[in-house]
């Protein structure tokens, strides 16, 4: 099946994630909450021990950038960083002591960006169109056929 030129894949799948985006910084920025912090919060809390490099390609910026982030955030608690024994020029990342006020602030935010997008769909529908993006991100990741 082919979707139109409009609404092809890559287009909607984009479209989705910017404006799920959107939707949870306009929750955000009313709390003094950047979107660019609850990001690399929200993956170090899934990810802990993430380095600078894999964190920026996770945040979708670079690496550079993100360093002057981290050092802010890390000068008020935010993240720490730890010595990787597997590597002494990098810095193994995880959210700070003081990351867990901000954390908890974000998690309503989360919970109510993701019941407002997926209005409408019942339990079966959501936990199908997970399973759906699942499959999508293995063929892409080369986890699955592609």
């Amino acid at each position: 099946m082919t979707l139109d030129p409009q609404h092809h894949f890559g287009f909607l799948l984009k479209d989705v994630s910017r404006l799920y985006t959107r939707s949870f910084g306009a929750r955000a920025e009313p709390l003094g909450l950047s979107l660019d912090r609850c990001r690399v919060l929200g993956y170090l809390r899934r990810q802990q021990g993430l380095n600078q490099a894999q964190l920026a390609e996770l945040c979708d910026t670079d690496p550079m950038t993100l360093g002057r982030l981290l050092a802010r955030m890390e000068a008020e608690g935010l993240v720490e960083r730890e010595p990787n024994p597997d590597d002494r020029r990098a810095h193994r990342l995880r959210p700070g002591r003081a990351a867990g006020r901000l954390l908890a602030r974000m998690d309503p935010l989360a919970d109510q960006t993701e019941a407002g997008a997926l209005a409408g769909l019942d339990a079966a529908e959501r936990r199908q169109l997970a399973a759906l993006l699942e499959r999508v991100k293995a063929n892409l990741t080369g986890a699955g056929p592609c």
